[in-house]
């Protein structure tokens, strides 16, 4: 079995083998009627018995398109040894090598050398040249024909080879444009997967490292906890160094909150679903844990008041997605920021103000890579945490300048199927 998308390439080539199939038996049926109409004598028999063989192949090949097996190179050399046949069939009938469509065997053999290994392409190619060969010598001699003296311009073989041009720099135009744009999709396609792998590979490293790191940070909190307890306990609780003592209490307990989420959703058995929350509650909690951890940030929190309100899932890896987003904001600028919730039938928008200095947007495009920040202090995996969450619930996240200074954050997350409001009454 080859690759997947190698194979959905050779699919797309036999479609577009079917069409070039079928403008050549329509453009052979238009040459035989004007043959007719001009008196010629061709073998009509012969010659409609193999463009109907070759038309019912066509259709069947259409038909095995839309089944599920996979199409392979062999099954596509074959459709071509098929048109190989075909066609050295049809100019038997019609003159064999003196007919001027002699050299329509270029177009077969330069699709195969477009698509096919070289093996496949060297097999092709004998094929052609002893077909051609076979017809130097084999054929059903095609009646000449030429205009009379008052008759202006060149004679039939000549318009043959002229039409036969015509047609065959159409056909090769068509398929190499159609396999270029193809190959170009499925190129696309492996760029995102080889993406998509790096991603998952830095996750990888970057959970490991977090796990070791929740294990070693349980020591120095313990320490800190012990000593803030001791000079809490000396100090005169209407003391403003008493209250400062309380923050960074408070301060601990979010610590040691945090790590024991990361432990608890590390054992949590992925196959559960989180239950779903309603996304304004959702939003709620999330802003007032926020508040705990970010005690010194002002925000103004606006949220929808569209009655048909989605839910989101609980989840504690979305939670600090859009909590890391929130930071960076902060970060930014701790004063006046504005969150907007607001949602649709398929989907929630969230969008993030501050009005902090502003990024440009050639910086906003680099954003979210793993170890790029505009800061001064930080690792740069905040919002490459954020950006590797959302896609895994199929959300996006952009950033870009503001009106009047500042940055935008928009996250968007698509609605599950179930959770999709209906608009209609």
């Amino acid at each position: 079995m080859g690759n997947p998308l190698t194979l959905a390439a050779m699919a797309a080539n036999v479609q577009t083998l079917s069409i070039v199939r079928l403008i050549v038996i329509a453009a052979i049926v238009i040459a035989m009627f004007l043959a007719n109409a001009a008196h010629i004598a061709i073998a009509n028999i012969p010659l409609a018995y193999t463009l109907l063989g070759w038309l019912s192949i066509t259709l069947v090949n259409r038909w095995r398109l839309q089944q599920t097996w996979p199409v392979t190179e062999q099954e596509f050399l074959l459709h071509i040894m098929i048109d190989v046949l075909a066609i050295s069939l049809l100019l038997y009938f019609s003159g064999g090598a003196t007919n001027p469509f002699v050299s329509y065997f270029l177009v077969p053999l330069t699709i195969a050398s477009a698509t096919l290994p070289w093996r496949y392409t060297w097999l092709v190619a004998v094929t052609c040249l002893t077909g051609y060969s076979l017809l130097l010598f084999y054929y059903v001699p095609l009646p000449s024909y030429s205009p009379s003296h008052h008759d202006a311009g060149p004679n039939s073989h000549i318009l043959g080879m002229w039409a036969n041009f015509f047609l065959s720099s159409l056909l090769i135009t068509y398929f190499v444009v159609k396999m270029a744009n193809s190959l170009r999709r499925q190129e696309h396609q492996l760029s995102v997967l080889r993406e998509e792998d790096l991603r998952s590979q830095q996750i990888m490293a970057v959970a490991t490292l977090a796990a070791g790191t929740a294990h070693e940070l349980g020591t120095p909190l313990n320490t800190m906890d012990v000593l803030i307890d001791e000079l809490k306990n000396d100090a005169d609780p209407l003391d403003p160094m008493y209250q400062d003592l309380d923050i960074l209490d408070q301060q601990l307990r979010s610590c040691r909150s945090i790590l024991n989420r990361l432990v608890n959703t590390a054992e949590i058995n992925p196959s559960i679903q989180a239950r779903p929350i309603a996304v304004s509650l959702f939003i709620d909690k999330l802003t007032e844990r926020w508040q705990v951890l970010r005690p010194q940030v002002s925000f103004n929190l606006r949220i929808s008041d569209d009655q048909s309100e989605p839910n989101l899932p609980a989840d504690p890896a979305l939670e600090q997605a859009l909590i890391n987003l929130l930071n960076n904001a902060a970060d930014a600028c701790p004063d006046n920021i504005d969150i907007t919730l607001s949602w649709s039938s398929t989907r929630c928008t969230l969008l993030i103000r501050d009005h902090g200095p502003g990024i440009s947007m050639e910086l906003a495009e680099k954003l979210g890579k793993p170890f790029i920040t505009t800061k001064g202090k930080g690792m740069g995996l905040g919002l490459f945490l954020s950006h590797a969450i959302l896609n895994r619930h199929k959300g996006t996240v952009r950033l870009y300048p503001a009106d009047g200074g500042g940055t935008i954050t928009e996250v968007m997350i698509p609605l599950p199927e179930n959770e999709r409001i209906n608009d209609t009454p």
